[in-house]
């Protein structure tokens, strides 16, 4: 057998002779809108799971609160907030499997199932063990839409519009967040679960209209459904140029060595695996988890002048807000790696000053009665310097980052990174929240932060404006 040397010199040549066979190019255009428009729909998905994801917001404080229908403790339903990401952890590998298996819609269709069967088992439950299930069952789907869905989005999209439309996850996932915290402030969880179950059946007849990833139909030798599928996607009668490239890139990635060890043996590999790794963790070590299912719990021991409900509706309303300037503004014009450090410095900043807030408050060492703004000022505030870097970069740069040798290996190790260092992050809260004060996680997150901006340069590699197989190469160094 030829040295993998040797076989990418052969890929180098033919890549040349490729180019060379491509005609001048056409004057029709490429269409965006049916990739736009497939991305909404897959977005769907993102939209439940940002529901099911902060479903404790709301739901912590009147389920503790309500004897009559639950006897639940505030330590049992801190488990609600553990549960999803050891089920993120613990099924990731099968989505990922089943995504190079059966294809990638087929996989993203799979999530309605534990998204149903969770909002199902949340409407009738009495006992702390069925909203286990609940919650175990929604980490399930998470670990489906967290995986697969950027691989779609990423291989469904020209790279002019991924930096934009690729951010559509975390923004589904806020809008689901905000529509949670509303919904959740006026009716109880039976109700809850009603109004937002039907967001799961129009996923599933929609989402079947949608096409297959063409990356994915080529990896199988499918090649007349992969032009089917550039067709739907790009509405150009004349797809011989674009298939051409598609097919040499997908098959030099296929033709390197897919072993477990290679993702770490292999330089390319292992700098993507790095890069995820450390992007997804610092996602996790700013805090952004945490609040996201703690925000009313937050805003309820601040002892703020407003309602703890109507605090998490506004953080929420702007936190979306943000995220769309995000999306078609900051993320589009501004390199990801200096997205990503910006964002990082300015939450540092933030967590400073929210556990020095807290800090003065529990000693009692000042008067703050005039000061009780700064809770929810500064959880904004959070947000916004968030939504340009820390809650967008991280799911963007994982539909770019890996070769389609071995997605199917590295998401599994991501998401279980992710899973785990959600867990952590909870626990962690939990435990210097009742040990030490209220004060001590938000200082433990600032410190997370500070340490991670100075890693971020040389970790994060920048792909703003890069195809995926040009990722590849800037991977390798070329």
């Amino acid at each position: 057998m030829e040295s993998n040397g040797v076989v990418q010199v052969l890929f180098e040549e033919e890549k040349t002779l490729v180019r060379l066979k491509i005609k001048e190019p056409d004057t029709e255009k490429e269409k965006y809108w049916p990739q736009i428009t497939t991305i909404l729909i897959a977005n769907l998905a993102g939209l439940t799971e940002g529901l099911h994801f902060s479903w404790p917001s709301p739901f912590i404080v009147k389920i503790t609160q309500d004897k009559e229908n639950y006897d639940i403790s505030e330590e049992q339903a801190s488990y609600f907030n553990t549960i999803t990401p050891l089920a993120m952890a613990l099924c990731c590998p099968i989505f990922s499997k089943l995504a190079d298996r059966i294809g990638r819609k087929k996989t993203l269709l799979l999530i309605s199932v534990p998204h149903i069967l969770a909002w199902i088992i949340k409407a009738f439950a009495t006992s702390v063990y069925a909203f286990y299930v609940a919650r175990f069952l929604t980490g399930a789907a998470n670990a489906c839409s967290f995986s697969v869905l950027p691989i779609y989005m990423g291989e469904i999209s020209h790279p002019s519009i991924r930096g934009t439309w690729g951010n559509a996850l975390p923004i589904s996932m806020c809008l689901g967040e905000l529509l949670i915290n509303i919904i959740g402030s006026y009716f109880g969880v039976q109700v809850t679960s009603f109004i937002c179950l039907p967001v799961c059946v129009l996923f599933i007849i929609l989402f079947c209209y949608c096409p297959e990833s063409p990356y994915f139909y080529v990896m199988k030798g499918r090649y007349e459904e992969a032009k089917k599928s550039l067709y739907y996607l790009k509405r150009k009668r004349n797809l011989d140029n674009e298939f051409a490239q598609l097919k040499f890139d997908v098959e030099r990635q296929l033709s390197e060595s897919s072993n477990w060890s290679d993702v770490f043996k292999i330089n390319s590999n292992r700098r993507a695996l790095a890069a995820g790794l450390f992007l997804r963790f610092t996602q996790q070590t700013s805090g952004m988890g945490v609040f996201l299912v703690y925000t009313q719990y937050i805003f309820q021991k601040s002892g703020g002048n407003i309602s703890h409900e109507t605090s998490s509706i506004v953080y929420f309303a702007i936190s979306l807000v943000c995220y769309l300037i995000a999306l078609f503004s900051i993320v589009k014009r501004f390199g990801r790696k200096s997205c990503y450090v910006v964002s990082l410095t300015l939450t540092t900043l933030v967590l400073y000053l929210m556990g020095t807030y807290f800090y003065l408050d529990s000693h009692n060492i000042v008067d703050l009665s005039s000061w009780k703004w700064i809770p929810i000022v500064s959880m904004i505030a959070h947000q916004v310097f968030l939504s340009f870097g820390i809650a967008v970069i991280p799911t963007l740069m994982l539909s770019e980052l890996f070769s389609a040798s071995i997605k199917a290996k590295a998401m599994p190790i991501l998401m279980a990174e992710f899973g785990i260092g959600n867990i952590i992050m909870n626990t962690i809260f939990y435990y210097l929240n009742a040990k030490v004060g209220f004060y001590a996680p938000f200082y433990f997150f600032a410190i997370c932060c500070t340490i991670a901006m100075f890693i971020a340069i040389y970790v994060i590699p920048e792909t703003k404006g890069k195809t995926l197989e040009e990722i590849q190469q800037l991977l390798k160094r070329k």
